[in-house]
């Protein structure tokens, strides 16, 4: 069903699911029979809305809400060399997106740094980000999403994320792309 003001889809959870909340980051679970409105579908996660507040649903639980789940990641390979490919690292970043706002993280302006570390048995990927409010709870959940997409990727070794506030983030940071998306030009 679409909620016609809004063009969310309303959707009955068809069994008991976890979720986080957001944006405390606090695991629940979403009880079988509650309705949900889905308000965005991006990066394979689901924001939802139940009884007026806001959970953060990971892929693999899609199920729950009448979607297909998400298929887990399929075995790394390996490329010549371990050399891993960065516009595929800048593509994974781009599949992350922050539960409230329906703009990836790389528009965003969150990733701050990208380094390449090679070496003989891979790459080492090193990120900086930020998050739009320093005291998010959804942080670490995000900064684990970054770690794991990259890490599936040919080519790398390890990633390592973190979280800094220096610069503190602001509007200007965003891409005018994601400007434009979000009616802030």
């Amino acid at each position: 069903m679409i909620n016609s003001q809004t063009n969310q889809e309303v959707v009955t959870l068809t069994r008991d699911c976890p979720a986080l909340m957001i944006p405390s980051g606090s695991p629940t679970v979403l009880e079988k029979g509650e309705r949900a409105i889905i308000t965005q579908a991006l990066g394979g996660s689901y924001t939802v809305i139940v009884n007026g507040n806001l959970y953060r649903v990971e892929g693999q639980e899609a199920d729950a809400l009448g979607k297909a789940p998400a298929k887990a990641p399929g075995e790394k390979v390996q490329t010549k060399e371990n050399r891993v490919n960065e516009r595929a690292v800048w593509d994974a970043l781009k599949s992350c997106y922050d539960p409230e706002i329906p703009v990836n993280i790389v528009d965003l302006g969150l990733i701050y740094s990208c380094e390449f570390d090679p070496t003989p048995e891979g790459t080492i990927v090193e990120i900086k980000m930020t998050l739009t409010a320093p005291g998010c709870g959804m942080g670490g959940i995000l900064a684990d999403e970054v770690r794991q997409k990259v890490q599936g990727l040919p080519g790398v070794l390890d990633v390592k994320v973190e979280l800094v506030w220096d610069p503190p983030w602001n509007q200007g940071m965003m891409s005018e792309a994601a400007r434009l998306q979000l009616g802030m030009f």
